[in-house]
């Protein structure tokens, strides 16, 4: 969403819909970072998390692709400058050199960028689609912000339970 552009809201669902757009930029942004992080990592859990994200990720796009249609809209994407930002730093973890498990912790605290950014979008549209009486788009919503909460635990548990103590050994 860019905060200097000539956007224009008069309603909530102007607002609800731009946001909309944003993420739908976002995830398709992500479906071409991802296989370059699991290719990165090192760790098999850390490549199979990243992966089975890429899966779960193109499923976040075909449900905005269902949020737009129950709404009336065709799927369009507004750039999401925070997503392009969070890539770009996703990508100089996986460009980095050094100790290989020392990356895996970096790209493990890159992911876990990208996945607050992802829930705070989710958690802000859901709401909007709830005051704007939308509940079942609200749940469709809900349920990828349930999914990226679920990838952000994973993440932790396996920066946890290895990851981050074999980069400090």
């Amino acid at each position: 969403m860019g905060l200097l552009g000539n956007v224009e809201f008069n309603s909530l669902n102007d607002l609800f819909l731009h946001q909309l757009e944003d993420l739908y930029d976002a995830e398709q942004r992500l479906t071409s970072a991802l296989p370059q992080m699991a290719e990165a990592a090192t760790s098999p859990q850390l490549k199979q998390a990243f992966h089975t994200h890429l899966d779960q990720t193109r499923t976040h796009v075909t449900r905005l692709e269902q949020v737009f249609h129950r709404i009336g809209a065709e799927p369009k994407r507004e750039t999401c400058p925070a997503m392009k930002g969070l890539i770009k730093e996703g990508q100089e973890m996986i460009d980095a050199k050094g100790d290989s498990t020392v990356r895996d912790a970096a790209l493990i605290a890159a992911a876990q960028r990208v996945e607050h950014y992802e829930m705070a979008g989710y958690g802000t549209v859901r709401n909007f689609a709830q005051h704007l009486g939308m509940d079942d788009v609200a749940q469709l919503l809900q349920k990828t912000l349930d999914e990226e909460g679920e990838t952000d635990k994973l993440l932790t548990q396996l920066a946890e339970t290895g990851i981050n103590a074999r980069a400090h050994a």
